[in-house]
């Protein structure tokens, strides 16, 4: 059968792989390497025939993962981190080349392979970083902006280190091949931005308008690999066409209809990247050098984290961002793989030292879910450790704050309360330490104070002592019982309304002392339930007694306390 039958290996490999790390609870791509290493030619049994055919499928995961990631964030969601993805990025692409030239040469290799380390080495995984922050439920963080900004330039990268790298023994002749390339990138960009937002959504408003799904479906996929291709036939990245087309799309209305059809398709090619990795990895190679693997992947990991975290951090992200960016984006990327393909076939380097980077660069890949998940409890000791933190209060009354509602997370929830409580005329206060929100808080005039609301620094200049209420919009569960044991414990008569992250979570702050929790998925699934009841003419009146009914049962353990206590 072919490809047939090894896409059907794959699948079931697949299958069983991710039961496999979902029951240990570990991101899903854990189980679809283990399933690319268990089919591959390396270790026997049942293996797939052709590895080159799935290596190409791969291409194309890779290719509309990119272009679902262009749908996902548009111009206007990057330009928050614009500075630290366009300035810092080359600035960490250049440091970690030179770190990774010095850990070359002092492994033993010579001048040019060291180099080819180095450039290897620079780059992190588009793939892996956003499966995992996925599967944590991390997209839309301050940190997921700042990780995918860096990666986007990477994957930019890539072209110019292609051409130059070869041509590094003649830096002369490399530097014309670089500036066409620079300028066809360029050409391109300004087509698709012309061209694309013209043509692009009438042709989607156009095949919309005859209601069929699977039409619509073909064209969004047409879209995003036939961009990719265009771009691959000018000379440049295929992945990077398919993301250039995603931004373009993500301005249309209907980019969040072309992201929810291409999801699964994107999910399953996806898969056959991540296994493909598996399939690479050469056990016998990697018991005759894992030492040397287990050090070189020692020297990414805390080489690169730092760079990471140390250039984040000098772009002016603090708090938990330096920690989350180092611990995301330490290994070592997919594009790599197509790097040091090019190495190879040049001979700037050898089959041992490919096989050497590859192997490292599975074991950080692997690494990568289990490290970003310490970035929490680290952050935590570190605020342990090192309690003061520089304080910024804007438009706080001069009279001070008395009789007050103090606000724990200037997010959308946040934003929103305090809009109401501003109309209403009720003095509050914003605690907030993401610094693009508090220069927003700024420039309409609200009160707040910058900072970590779990300090007890940050409470005081908040004047917790004083206030009538607390209300924490903040949806990790550990921040949330951070910020209240503190708050309490210095004002035990403070009424606190939390947001809460399930039944266990709203368990634990009931036992703290909280007095009212809001579960937002709730609530937003029993709106939607109240509104197509009324939709089905419902009567209003059995809708509100069904809503008052479910709402009762699950907030029943606050609403007998605050019987209990009014009584």
């Amino acid at each position: 059968m072919g490809i047939a039958a090894d896409i059907a290996i794959i699948i079931v490999a697949a299958l069983f792989g991710g039961l496999i790390a979902q029951r240990l609870k570990q991101p899903l791509i854990l189980g679809y390497i283990l399933a690319g290493i268990l089919v591959g030619p390396n270790t026997g049994g049942i293996t797939v025939s052709d590895i080159h055919d799935i290596e190409l499928l791969a291409e194309i995961g890779v290719a509309l993962l990119l272009f679902a990631l262009g749908l996902e964030f548009s111009f206007r969601d990057l330009q928050p981190v614009r500075h630290v993805a366009l300035i810092g990025t080359p600035i960490q692409m250049l440091l970690t080349i030179a770190y990774g030239y010095a850990a070359g040469r002092w492994l033993g290799y010579a001048i040019i392979p060291s180099l080819w380390i180095g450039a290897i080495m620079s780059l992190s995984s588009t793939m892996v970083i956003l499966k995992t922050m996925m599967a944590r439920g991390l997209m839309g963080t301050l940190s997921s902006r700042v990780m995918i900004g860096m990666l986007i330039v990477q994957d930019l990268a890539v072209i110019p280190l292609m051409i130059i790298l070869p041509q590094v023994s003649d830096p002369e002749a490399g530097l014309p091949l670089v500036a066409w390339a620079a300028l066809k990138a360029a050409a391109f960009l300004a087509t698709m931005v012309i061209v694309g937002t013209r043509l692009i959504p009438r042709l989607l408003t156009s095949i919309a308008s005859w209601n069929s799904r699977e039409l619509f479906l073909l064209s969004v996929t047409a879209i995003g690999l036939g961009v990719g291709y265009a771009t691959y036939l000018s000379g440049l990245s295929f992945a990077f066409g398919a993301f250039v087309a995603g931004m373009i799309l993500s301005e249309s209305e209907y980019s969040h209809q072309a992201l929810s059809e291409i999801i699964p398709l994107r999910d399953i090619f996806g898969l056959l990247f991540f296994v493909s990795v598996g399939m690479l990895l050469d056990p016998s190679f990697l018991f005759a050098h894992i030492k040397e693997i287990l050090l070189l992947v020692l020297l990414i990991i805390v080489g690169k984290g730092f760079i990471f975290a140390t250039l984040v951090r000098f772009f002016g992200y603090g708090n938990v961002i330096p920690l989350a960016v180092g611990f995301g984006l330490f290994q070592i990327g997919e594009f790599s793989f197509v790097l040091a393909g090019v190495g190879l076939s040049s001979k700037s380097i050898d089959s041992d030292l490919y096989s050497l980077m590859l192997n490292t660069a599975i074991f950080t890949m692997l690494l990568t879910p289990a490290l970003s998940s310490l970035t929490a409890p680290l952050y935590a000791l570190k605020k342990k450790w090192f309690r003061h933190e520089t304080l910024q209060t804007v438009n706080i009354p001069e009279s001070g704050l008395h009789d007050h509602v103090v606000i724990a997370g200037g997010g959308q929830t946040g934003a929103y309360t305090a809009q109401v409580l501003k109309h209403l005329g009720i003095d509050f206060v914003i605690i907030e330490f993401n610094s693009l929100q508090v220069s927003h808080f700024k420039d309409i005039q609200m009160p707040l104070v910058f900072g970590d609301a779990s300090q007890q620094l940050v409470l005081e200049a908040a004047s917790i002592e004083n206030a009538r209420l607390l209300i924490i919009t903040t949806p990790s569960p550990i921040t949330t019982k951070a910020i209240a044991e503190q708050a309490l414990t210095l004002n035990r008569k403070l009424h606190i309304v939390a947001r809460s992250g399930g039944r266990e979570h709203m368990r634990m702050l009931r036992d703290l002392g909280v007095h009212g929790v809001v579960q937002p998925e709730f609530e937003a699934g029993l709106e939607i339930t109240r509104q197509a009841l009324l939709e089905m003419d419902v009567a209003d009146s059995d809708v509100r007694h069904f809503t008052d009914l479910v709402r009762e049962k699950l907030y029943a353990p606050f609403l007998e306390e605050e019987k209990e206590k009014s009584a």
